[in-house]
């Protein structure tokens, strides 16, 4: 009896200390029916509370145990928070699997990482190494964010992205490497479709097999190497 209402006053606590997480994983997630669902059952969540807990501890220099408890997490979750990350108010991760968070990470407010993100160095530099993500930004799944650079708020980063720069505020990166589109003065939906961003490479490559399809057309001249159908 007393270890089932110790797991109640836990629950109870945890509740109430980040009921704005609960309230935004809630809004953002259609699958989440109920605050107690997400309490019990979502990953995100149950890492980010044990990170605020080993983040403390690593504030206060305690040594093993802060790594000990992000390992643990990690175990249980499959995402990795390095107890030096400083993250803001708010943050959402999407099922979580595969999330990497580094030691010198910095991650604004409203933040939301899908699953697979990486929030990595580039090798064995010292000092900030890490990214810095601004307010309002999304990270699709699987992208990579690389090296001490900064993400302007109220952007989105595409799925599978690598990003190896920095980006302004208000864009879209897509593609590998990263390449950014800009949308300046317009915020990121707060829908937050990440399956409906275009790669403008993609869209001038497309634009410019179909113009060479109707120059041929028009010429009635096809080259040797342009018998097969055009996919575009």
């Amino acid at each position: 009896m007393i270890i089932i209402l110790s797991i109640i006053v836990v629950f109870l606590v945890i509740y109430v200390l980040f009921t704005d997480e609960i309230r935004t994983v809630k809004e953002r997630d259609p699958a989440a029916k109920s605050a107690l669902e997400v309490l019990l059952l979502y990953p995100g969540l149950h890492a980010l509370v044990v990170y605020r807990v080993a983040h403390q501890l690593w504030q206060w220099k305690i040594p093993i145990v802060p790594r000990w408890l992000s390992q643990t997490a990690r175990f249980w979750t499959g995402i990795e928070i390095h107890p030096g990350a400083v993250i803001g108010h708010n943050l959402f991760i999407d099922h979580g699997m595969g999330v990497v968070v580094g030691e010198t990470a910095i991650i604004g407010d409203n933040v939301l990482l899908y699953q697979g993100v990486t929030l990595g160095g580039t090798g064995k530099e010292t000092g900030k190494r890490h990214p810095t993500i601004g307010d309002n930004v999304v990270v699709g799944t699987g992208a990579k964010v690389l090296g001490n650079i900064t993400i302007g708020g109220n952007s989105y980063i595409g799925a599978n992205a690598v990003v190896i720069k920095d980006v302004p505020p208000n864009s879209t990166v897509v593609g590998i490497p990263g390449r950014v589109t800009k949308q300046e003065g317009q915020k990121i939906d707060s829908l937050l479709d990440h399956t409906h961003v275009n790669d403008p490479v993609m869209e001038n490559m497309v634009r410019l097999l179909k113009r060479i399809k109707h120059l041929e057309e028009k010429t009635g001249h096809r080259s040797d190497d342009s018998d097969a159908d055009y996919k575009i």
